[in-house]
């Protein structure tokens, strides 16, 4: 494996971040609490999800998770739909630690070596290379960030709707 390899972990994670920056734009909090019409989880829940999961990615680096335990288990697989606003962590806070989480990665992956890149870690994924860890990670990310879209588009529905009603 060749640190090549953490320079392309860093475009795609970096790619997610504008994408993601691109879904969210012009939202607000109570937007991103919005529940679709169908057993799913809302916008909010969805980018703590990929935030929850790029801790993980940082403890595979060796790096301190950004979240607590506390913040985290909100966005667990498995955990209860957000329905209520004091559920869920703010929209401009999820950006904010989305934003320190694409940095932390990155200076990560700019100091690693051949070496640590390669090395067998575990995780709840089993074990593997850093860099399977971390591109399987980053596979289930962008799986997310195509929830994104989707949701976006039923927010903007939905404030359409409700201008027209007003």
């Amino acid at each position: 494996m060749t640190v090549a390899k953490a320079d392309e972990l860093i475009r795609d994670y970096a790619g997610n971040t504008w994408l993601i920056k691109r879904h969210t734009e012009g939202l607000t909090h109570e937007e991103s609490l919005l529940q679709p019409p169908f057993p799913a989880n809302c916008l909010n829940w969805i980018l703590g999800h990929i935030v929850l999961r790029r801790n993980s990615a940082m403890e595979v680096l060796g790096e301190a998770p950004l979240w607590t335990s506390q913040i985290a288990s909100r966005y667990q697989s498995g955990s209860a739909p957000i329905t209520r606003a004091q559920e869920a962590r703010e929209l401009p806070l999820l950006l904010d630690d989305l934003e320190q989480t694409q940095d932390r990665i990155t200076a990560a992956l700019k100091a690693i070596s051949e070496a640590a890149l390669a090395r067998i870690v575990e995780s709840y994924r089993g074990s593997m290379a850093v860099w399977e860890q971390l591109t399987g990670l980053h596979w289930h990310e962008t799986y997310h960030v195509g929830q994104l879209d989707l949701l976006r588009s039923m927010i903007l529905a939905n404030r359409e709707q409700q201008s027209r009603m007003d």
